[in-house]
Order: C-alpha cells, then structure tokens, then sequence
C-alpha cells in the first residue's frame, strides 16, 4: 500500500532511543494484562469500534508483471477523514520511486466534499523532488518523492486518488519479487488486490493458508498465458485474534530464488551488482596504503578500512534497494565523501580487497524470513581470514565500535552472495550464515550518583553513566545525531527513564565517534523539596537506577532468554546533613550459573553509601529452571524496592516549612 509519505523530526526519533536504554536485560514488549481494579481499561469490544482519524473505505491494488521484469501497479484509494488529525494526516500525499527505472503518475486526486461539491487537484499542484534524505546528495537524486498538496481538506471529507507505478528495465531484471501483508489494523474497510503474473515464468507464489486467493483463473494461451490472482478481504472478515500482521506476509514470490537449481547463478549477480570484481584504481590503492600504513597485523589494517568507511564517509539514509542494489563506483563513494548503506558496503569491499582480503557481502533477513518470502533488511560485512572470519562489521553505522552489530541484527539469518565467489579449494562460506550473537567487548554499564541532601531538603545529584554494549550504541546514536545544545534535554530523557526527577543543570558526554574508549555521559540535577525533615522518620529509596530483568517466563515459553551477557554496576554516595541518623537496610547476595545480584548498604556518620552489583553470564536457560528464576527475579526486586531511613537533625526538621 502507498501512503502519505509522513515525516517525524530528528529529536523524536532520538527521544525514542533514548526510551529504549535501559539499565540492564529488557524484555520485548508485551500486550496488557487483563485488566483489573484501577489497571489499563479494557480493550473495546468489537461493537464499540473507536472512530480512527481516517477510514480507507476502498484500497484496491492491480498488480501485473511481464516476463522481461517490468512491472506495473495501479493503486485506487477513497479515504474518509473523520477529524482534523486524519485531515492533516492527508493533507499531502507522497510516493517513493527512482526515476532510474521507475515512474509513478498520479491520474486522480479527488475531494468529495461535507457540505456537498467536489473538487480536483490539478496536475500542476503534483511536484516531484529528490527524496528529502538526498536533498544534499546530489548522486542519489534519482531517488524521488512525488507529492500532491490538498488544500482545504475537513473532517467529514472525502478523499479519492490514484497512482500508477511503473518499473522498466529494474537492476535485478529479468528477476522480479512481490512480499504483501494486507491491512489488521482495522483502517481499512475494503481491500481488493489482484496480481497478474506471466505463466510462463512459472512462478508459484507462497500464499498465508489463512488469506487465500478469492479467485484464481488463467487467460491466454502460450508465451500470452496469464495467472491472475485475486483477493476481496472486507473489513468484518480481521480475526481480532490475530489483528497483529503475522510474520510471514501473506502473498510472497521471488524468481530469483525460484526454482533452486538456478540459486548458483544468483548469488554472483548480487555479488557483482553491489560491488564488481574489478582491478583497484589509482585512488583505492592510495588510500588503502595510507589508511594501513601504520598497522601493525591484519586486525589493525582491517579496522583502519572499517573506522574510515564508518565514520569518514557520511551514511545517506536511504532504505537497502532503494538504488536497486546498484552501486555507485568506489573511486566516486571516495570522491565524494558520502554513500548508502550498499555504497559503503562495495567502498569496504574495493578497500579491504585492495589490502589483500577478499571481503564478504551479508544481506540480512528479517526474523524467521527465507529467501522466497523476505525482503533484505540491511548490510553487513566482513572478509575471508581464518583468523578474522568471525568479525563482522557494519559500516553504514557511523557510531558503532569496530566489530559490533545491533542487537536488531544479531543471532538473524543473513544472505552471502560474496560466497560464491571463491575459487576451488578456498574455505568454504555459508551462503545462509547466522549473524553472531556476541559481542566483540564485554558488555558492561557503570552509573555513579553523587549526591546531597540539604537542611532544607534539596537535592543535588551528578549522575556519571559509562556504557559498553547495546545501550552504549543507542546512547552513541542519539548523542551523535542531536546537536549539543539538545544534549541537556537529551539527558533529561535519559534521567526520567532512570526514574530521577529534578531540573537538568549541566549535561555533558564524550565523543560518540570515538568508539575505542566505552561511551561516558554525566549530567546534574536538582531538585528543591525532594524530603519533608519534619515528617520522622524520612524514608527514601536509594537513589540509583532500577535494573530492569526479563520478565518471569511464560508457561508456553521454550526458554528463558536473558539477553546479551552484561555487568551492571551502580553506586550511590549521598552528602546529608551533620547530624542526621542513618538506618540502612539489609543487604542481598543471591548467585547462579546464570546470574549474581550482590548489594550493599552502609551509612556512616552524615554520608550514606549504596551499591549493586548485576552480572548475566548466560544468554538463555531452560523453562524448566523457571521457579529458580522466579526466585532470583523476586530477590532483585524485594532488594530495590528497600528503603533508606533518616532521623533529620534538629537544625532539619525546624526550618523545613
């Protein structure tokens, strides 16, 4: 389905990083419990449908394909805006293509109006621009939106429109693929999708057992024979069980995987589409020799190619395929000092093989994805070497450490078209390899708090986080992308998260391009008021970050998964004043093969001391050990939730209002 083309500023993107760091162990996010007293409120039933922004009353799609690869898709849209929010929503529509081979014409734009009329966007209010993430990147302006503005659009409204895609002479032809789910979200009232393939293709596309085709025929006969297909789902028709899209898409196809015996052939047409087995210029091999001059072994000189392609070379991000695999020259990437995800990968490539390594593509699936039924998610790298076969690289993240890949990645299947490459008698390559699970560092979080607590109950804290692992990259990403006067807001964030309150006076962080070194960010925080002395005894909780553990396991689960291995450490010194009387509570120490958890509590004249210390060391256990678990989680949790307990001093608890 096309959409608006919808567009979120740079800080809430960062906002929402920001919200994903926590502390420790983070379980995937779950759907409410059944609701109880004073809890979430009851999902609607069916009958009370809450009114969306929007309602698409029709979504109807006619797909056709040719046997050269070329391809046309017409898509017919009504769509009711029910209040200002869908209105605004709407009020510009916008479609992706790449003029290199495609073109996208919008024949019908449509507003029936409320209070009776109608109106049509002319041609001239249709503009066409480069896509906005290559608006400074002149090499990629093929890349392109095609947008309509519609003014005076009201809740009430309703919109009509057409657009018609047409792809001629793609990359990858005489190949071409198809991967569509159809709309859970109950936005869609009707949905109508017809796909017209050329039986002589022979292509059989895998359809969900649970949305098969309303109608299949066939027309024509010989080289002319057509397979159509077609679906006619009403909005009625969404199981609310599985109002979720499942992951599988419903309809997928892919002649480049189909049938098997052509797979041989196909991973060296990827291999040389993104990066052509070519002699190095002049210019690689310049810059190859300056980079790995001062290496001192192969790791070195690798790392020295990584960090320049990484960091060196701005990252365009444009969405993997939207060049159509193609690759720009890597004496062009070099000279112009900016590429995509693909562009770095095939500079990666001409550089290392310019050091004597034979560097390795991976195209990495999405969870659970095969060849047929997946798009590509993304790219990654690596080389043929024995010693550093398993150092895989992502160089489109500019922030990233040497050898790290995000956990969004990790432990996925991936593609390795590079593999097939090889001459007879060289190591054997996976063509379908596992990204790997592990770090190339020990994970590891250190968060000190220094803080006082006056006579008048204030509170003043410097907060120090230093990071090593995946909170360590997201943290890098946010840091990187925000510009530094954002970066106190951004550590304000980041105190909310941890459960702090207070005003952000100062915020500082070091570089996130300096990857060698673990990722440290410090800020203060006051906040006035924080006790009440003349409430005896004060009870307060020790003033650390709570160290979030996965969830108790449920009872279907076929494992307890853990996560990445990672230390945490969190310390707490807290400055009160002279004379305050100081009742610490008990300390925890709870150990297993899988995980320790020790704390400690000390107070000692007017300064109070705290510290916890959590270290996973293994990724899964087995369900079996569940209430083993259960009790490990329970002694975390009893511990965090104690609390300190202060006696003010006389001088306190008379001038506190």
């Amino acid at each position: 389905m096309s959409s608006p083309v919808l567009v979120l500023s740079r800080f809430s993107f960062i906002c929402v990083l920001l919200c994903a760091a926590t502390l420790a162990q983070e379980p995937a996010a779950k759907p409410p419990d059944k609701t109880k007293s004073g809890d979430t409120a009851a999902a609607p039933k069916p009958e009370d449908k809450p009114v969306l922004p929007f309602q698409i009353q029709l979504l109807e799609t006619h797909i056709r394909f040719e046997t050269n690869g070329d391809s046309r898709k017409d898509v017919h849209t009504i769509v009711r805006i029910n209040d200002p929010a869908g209105a605004r929503q709407f009020s510009r529509l916008g479609f992706d293509y790449n003029r290199a081979f495609q073109q996208v014409e919008i024949p019908l734009v449509k507003v029936t109006h409320a209070n009776g009329g109608t109106s049509e966007i002319l041609p001239s209010a249709i503009t066409d621009a480069p896509n906005p993430a290559v608006q400074n990147f002149p090499a990629y302006h093929d890349v392109r939106v095609k947008s309509v503005r519609i003014l005076g659009l009201q809740g009430g409204d309703t919109l009509e429109y057409r657009v018609i895609t047409t792809t001629t002479k793609h990359p990858l032809a005489p190949d071409f693929w198809l991967v569509h789910t159809f709309d859970r979200s109950g936005q869609v009232d009707q949905e109508i999708y017809e796909l017209n393939l050329p039986t002589s293709r022979k292509v059989q596309p895998r359809i969900n057992t649970k949305t098969p085709a309303t109608r299949m025929e066939t027309s024509g006969e010989g080289d002319a024979s057509r397979t159509i297909y077609r679906w006619e789902r009403q909005e009625s028709h969404v199981d609310s069980q599985s109002a979720a899209s499942p992951i599988a898409p419903d309809i997928a196809f892919n002649t480049l995987f189909y049938p098997a015996s052509a797979w041989e052939a196909v991973p060296a047409r990827w291999a040389n589409l993104i990066y052509p087995n070519r002699p190095a210029s002049r210019e690689i091999e310049e810059k190859t020799a300056s980079l790995t001059a001062t290496a001192k072994n192969s790791e070195a000189r690798l790392e020295a190619i990584y960090n320049f392609v990484a960091k060196k070379v701005e990252t365009v991000a444009l969405p993997l395929g939207a060049t159509g695999y193609r690759t720009r020259p890597s004496e062009d990437i070099l000279t112009s000092g900016y590429a995509t995800q693909e562009d770095k990968a095939a500079l990666f490539a001409a550089l290392a093989r310019s050091a004597r390594f034979e560097p390795l593509v991976y195209l990495t699936l999405p969870e659970g994805g095969d060849l047929i039924s997946s798009t590509f998610q993304h790219i990654l790298v690596g080389v043929y070497d024995p010693n550093l076969y398993g150092k895989w690289m992502d160089p489109s993240n500019d922030v990233a450490p040497f050898g790290m890949i995000p956990s969004i990645y990790r432990g996925k299947t991936a593609f390795c078209p590079t593999s097939f490459n090889f001459q007879p008698g060289m190591m054997v390559i996976s063509l379908l390899p596992t990204v790997p699970e592990q770090l190339p560092f020990s994970a590891s979080q250190v968060v000190q708090v220094d803080a006082t607590l006056d006579h008048d109950g204030r509170l003043s804290a410097k907060v120090n986080y230093r990071m090593r692992g995946d909170n360590e990259l997201l943290l890098r990403e946010a840091f990187h992308q925000a510009p530094k006067d954002k970066w106190k807001e951004l550590a304000g964030l980041l105190a909310l998260s941890d459960g702090f309150r207070g005003t952000i006076t100062n915020a500082t962080a070091s570089d996130p391009v300096a990857t060698k070194d673990p990722f440290t960010v410090e800020y203060e925080i006051t906040q006035p008021k924080f006790v009440d002395w003349s409430k005896k005894p004060v009870r307060i909780p020790a003033l650390l970050p709570q160290i979030a553990l996965p969830d108790a396991p449920a009872k279907d689960a076929a494992k307890i998964e853990l996560g990445t291995p990672l230390d945490v450490q969190t310390t707490l010194t807290l400055k009160l004043p002279e004379g305050t009387t100081v009742q610490t509570p008990a300390a925890t120490s709870v150990t297993r093969d899988y995980a320790t958890f020790v704390s400690k509590y000390d107070g000692h004249l007017n300064t109070v001391t705290v510290s916890r210390h959590i270290n996973f060391v293994m990724r899964e256990i087995p369900t079996e050990r569940a209430t083993d678990y259960n009790a490990f989680l329970r002694a975390v949790q009893n511990d965090q939730a104690q609390m300190l307990v202060f006696s003010p001093p006389p001088a306190a608890s008379t001038t506190t209002p």
